[in-house]
Formats: structure tokens, C-alpha cells, sequence
């Protein structure tokens, strides 16, 4: 950002011009010291200008040279592992109706168009820091008709009912002597920053969140689907025991067994529909509908698991919005303490106060109506019994807090991503163990059914098989739902692509750029697992 605050020159130029116009007024010729001493005053103050307060270095922050969950484990991220996530990154599970989803979030979420309007409150706020760089300019002009009481003596106007015209304009500047108006626009940047962020951690939160939701239903999707198998199946064993009671060889035991599991089958797919129902409510909401307005179609859960490249820990100090954030906010405490100390130091004001005042209306705008006056001020604070101290302590003690819990953020986001790490790794292994024990009960299903056919055993026994058959199905779809939901959060614990390159920039924060130019987000490139 360019410097805005006047130079010595160009203070001097500006000295030099007010006393050449001071000069021009009639019977103004001794404004020549006025002037100088505001001129000297101003340029002194400028040469001595210092900023007060530590410059900003970024605290170190704990981290490792690699990721736990991938060492020695003989698991780790696709290949390559040095790709990263871009832009769109739901388009990774290649499901059209998911896409369509997460397109209308950012235009259509309520949340994400709050942090949007807290960004630009911040933004807002810096331009009125800003403007503290330069001078107050005010105002004011009116007419009055009075008359003087005539027992007032030596009065020339005693007794006298006059007219007063008068228009005229004040200026008054305090000079960033000791930088308290430069903390303050370093740390309303540093602020609008961290709102900016917040958006975009905002804005992954409810993507990752219609993402999970989504996996979620289609999973629910596809329990029904099995539920729907298994009671056309039981409606079989239903029909096959009434056929053996008919001819002799069942007992009503058996019927009964075989309706009871067919109506508890049924129950269950049932209950599946409050949970739907309650996705589909969130999804909706989620993307700023209505839900009576919104539904998804029947499509039961057939994506993927994604694992994604991971990178280097350190990567992830630069892909987290949320670090962004917390790392922006403690530039801002940081210059609060420049703030504090300036308070300490006495504050100088320079004053031009001008206009023209007259009781004639004729005369209003000639020369001699003319009046002004210049001049420096110094105000400051001789004792306020600890009250500078205490600020200034407590802007050290909000430092310090956004220290912590900006560590505290890298260690959580570390955390996160190898939690989900280690959430993929087992529930893959799991997934294949479970698949293993569908398939073992399906065939122990099969025979018992057959030697019941057979006359061999009781209903009973067929009835433990086809509960642990269905048991380990729907355990089976549950690891499915699970496993696409860990690949959504690692994608999100990552950053979902973000950078903090796409933080705007001083200079895109004190002007911004036009609303419509927005840059298009790449496609992303992420290996599946």
C-alpha cells in the first residue's frame, strides 16, 4: 500500500501557498509568523513521525515433518503426492446431482452470506481508519438579526439592531506522530483478512457438510434397497413355511417365525424414511430452499472414497483458512499494542478556520469581510492513575491469546487430518473384513435354507442365519457411508483447496475490486482411492 501521509516538501509547498494567500487579504501582512510556525510545526512533527509498537513476525508454530497415520503403516495417500486439491472439489466423486448441489451454495447459503457481509463491514472499517491520514474539513454558514441592549456601555453596537451574514469552512489535521493511525489501518487490514477467511472457511464448512449429508442419504438409499431385497426374500420363506404347515411338515412355530422376521424387516426399512427425510431437510436447507420445496430421487451410494494428496505438514499452514484466520487476527492484536503506546505521547492538532461575515449583504462577499486563523495544538494526558498502563496490558494480553489460539488451530487441524487419516485406513481394512463375513453369512444362509427345505432342521435355525446375514449387510453399507464421509472431512481438514495466496491483498482491501470479477476455480485433480 502506498504511504498517504503528506511529506516535508510537500507540507512546505502547502505552508508557502497558505501564506501567499493570507497575504492577498487586505491588511493582512503580519500573517507571516502565523504561518511559518504552523508550517514549522507540521514538518516538524512529520521528521519526527515514528511508529510505535512490535513489527508483526509470525510465531512459530508446532508441526512435524510428516503425517503419523502415514509412517510405517503400509498405508498412504494415491498418487501422485504432490498433487492438491483445486478449486471444485467435490467434482472428485464425479456425481452430477452432488455437483449441482454444492454450485449453489455460495450464492444461496445464508450463513456464507453472513460472513460475506461481516467482510465487508471490515473492509468498511479500514477506509475509516484510513481516513484519519488526512485532514477534518467542515463547514457552516447562516444569518441571525439581533439587537443589542442600549444599557451597554462602551458598545459601539449598543442599541442597535444589526444583520450577520456569515459563511465559512474549518480544517484540522493531527499528524501520525507516533503511528497510532498506522497500527490502527495495519490492524483493521489484518482484521478484514481474517473476515475474509472466515468466509471461506465458512463457505468449506457447509460444502463439506452437503457433502457428508449427501453420502449420508445415499447410503440410507442403498440400506433400503437391501432392506427391500431381504423382504422380497423373506416373503418366500413366509410363503415356503405356510406351503410345509399346509402339507404337515412345517408347525405354526415356523410361520410364525418367518412372518415375524418379514414384519420386523419391514419396520426397519420404515424407519429408514425418518432419516432420509431429515438429510433431505438439511441438504435443502443447507443450499437456501425451503424444504417442502426441495427433494432428492432414490439413487442408491455407489461413489468412491477419495483419498487425498496430503502434502507436508507445513503445506497445511497455507491451505487452512481457518489458520489464516486465526494467523491475520494476531496481526491485529499485535497492532493494538502500537495503539496502546501511543496514548502515552501528547497528540498535535493543526487548525485553519476561514470564512467571510459581514452585517451587510452588499459587502458579504467583498475583501475586508473576510477573517481566519491558524495554528497549532498539543493535547495530551498528564495522569490518568494507570489507565494507559492497563490498556496498554491488555493489548499485550490479547496478543498473547491469539498466539495460542492460533497454535491451538494448527495443532487441531493436524489433528483433524490425521484423524481421518487413520479413519480411512482402518475402515478400508474393515471394508474388507466385512465384505468377507457378508459373503461367509450369505453362504451359511443358503445351506441352512436348503436343509430346511429338506426337513433337516427347525425354522429356527434359519431365522439366526438370516438375522446375521442381514446384520453384516447393513453393517456393511454403514462402513461404506462411514468411509465417504471420513474422505469429505480429510478433503475439508486439508483445506478443500484453498491457499492463502486468495487472501485479498492490502491493496484489494482499501480498493476493491468490481464484484463480477471473480477468478473461475481450476478443476481439481484428486487420485481415488
Amino acid at each position: 500500500m502506498r504511504d498517504v501521509r503528506p511529506r516535508p516538501r510537500a507540507l512546505a509547498t502547502i505552508a508557502a501557498s497558505v501564506r501567499r494567500r493570507a497575504g492577498s487579504v487586505a491588511g493582512a501582512r503580519p500573517t507571516t509568523g502565523a504561518t511559518a510556525v504552523l508550517a514549522a510545526a507540521a514538518a516538524a512533527a512529520l521528521l519526527g513521525a515514528c511508529t510505535l509498537g512490535p513489527d508483526y513476525v509470525r510465531p512459530a508454530a508446532p508441526t512435524t515433518a510428516s503425517y503419523k497415520e502415514l509412517e510405517g503403516t503400509g498405508w498412504k495417500s494415491a498418487e501422485p503426492a504432490d498433487t492438491q486439491l483445486r478449486g471444485a472439489w467435490w467434482e472428485v466423486y464425479q456425481d452430477p446431482a452432488l455437483n449441482a448441489l454444492e454450485e449453489q451454495v455460495a450464492s444461496a447459503n445464508q450463513n456464507v452470506k453472513a460472513a460475506e457481509a461481516r467482510f465487508r463491514s471490515a473492509r468498511a472499517a479500514v477506509a475509516g481508519f484510513r481516513s484519519q491520514f488526512f485532514p477534518v474539513v467542515s463547514y457552516n454558514g447562516g444569518f441571525s438579526r439581533a439587537r443589542s441592549s442600549e444599557n451597554i456601555e462602551f458598545k459601539s453596537t449598543a442599541g442597535k439592531t444589526l444583520n450577520d451574514y456569515l459563511v465559512g469552512a474549518d480544517a484540522t489535521w493531527e499528524p501520525d506522530l507516533w503511528g497510532r493511525v498506522s497500527r490502527s489501518v495495519e490492524g483493521a487490514k489484518a482484521n478484514a483478512q481474517a473476515s475474509a477467511a472466515d468466509v471461506q472457511s465458512m463457505l468449506l464448512s457447509i460444502q463439506a457438510e452437503i457433502a457428508t449429508d449427501y453420502f449420508e442419504l445415499r447410503g440410507i438409499d442403498r440400506e433400503q434397497q437391501l432392506l427391500t431385497d431381504t423382504i422380497g426374500a423373506y416373503k418366500d420363506a413366509v410363503e415356503l413355511t405356510q406351503n410345509r404347515l399346509n402339507g404337515g411338515i412345517a408347525t405354526d412355530a415356523d410361520v410364525a417365525q418367518a412372518q415375524t422376521q418379514l414384519r420386523t424387516t419391514q419396520a426397519q426399512q420404515i424407519d429408514l424414511g425418518v432419516q432420509r427425510a431429515q438429510l433431505e431437510h438439511a441438504i435443502a436447507i443447507l443450499t437456501g430452499q425451503p424444504p417442502a420445496t426441495f427433494s432428492l430421487p432414490v439413487a442408491p451410494l455407489d461413489a468412491v472414497p477419495v483419498v487425498a494428496p496430503t502434502g507436508v505438514p507445513s503445506a497445511l499452514l497455507e491451505r487452512r483458512p481457518d489458520i489464516a484466520s486465526a494467523e491475520r487476527q494476531m496481526v491485529n492484536t499485535n497492532a493494538q499494542i502500537g495503539v496502546a503506546k501511543a496514548a502515552f505521547f501528547p497528540n498535535l492538532f493543526l487548525s485553519v478556520t476561514g470564512g467571510l461575515e459581514a452585517t451587510n449583504y452588499s459587502q458579504w462577499l467583498l475583501a475586508p469581510s473576510r477573517f481566519w486563523s491558524l495554528g497549532p495544538s498539543v493535547a495530551g494526558t498528564l495522569l490518568d492513575f494507570g489507565a494507559r498502563s492497563a490498556q496498554k496490558e491488555e493489548a499485550q494480553a490479547g496478543y498473547d491469546e491469539s498466539v495460542a489460539l492460533y497454535r491451538q488451530t494448527v495443532l487441531d487441524a493436524f489433528g483433524q487430518v490425521e484423524d481421518n487419516l487413520a479413519a480411512l485406513r482402518v475402515l478400508e481394512q474393515e471394508a474388507h473384513a466385512q465384505d468377507e463375513a457378508v459373503s461367509a453369512a450369505e453362504r451359511s444362509l443358503a445351506i441352512l435354507y436348503d436343509r430346511y427345505k429338506n426337513g433337516a432342521i427347525t425354522y429356527l435355525d434359519v431365522v439366526v442365519a438370516q438375522t446375521t446375514a442381514l446384520t453384516n449387510e447393513v453393517q456393511a453399507v454403514s462402513i461404506a457411508r462411514r468411509r465417504m464421509a471420513a474422505s469429505v472431512a480429510l478433503i475439508k481438514a486439508l483445506g478443500g483447496g484453498w491457499d492463502v495466496s486468495q487472501l485479498p491483498t492490502d491493496e484489494q482491501i482499501v480498493h476493491p475490486p468490481d464484484a463480477d470479477d471473480k477468478p473461475a476455480a481450476s478443476a481439481p485433480h484428486v487420485p481415488r482411492g
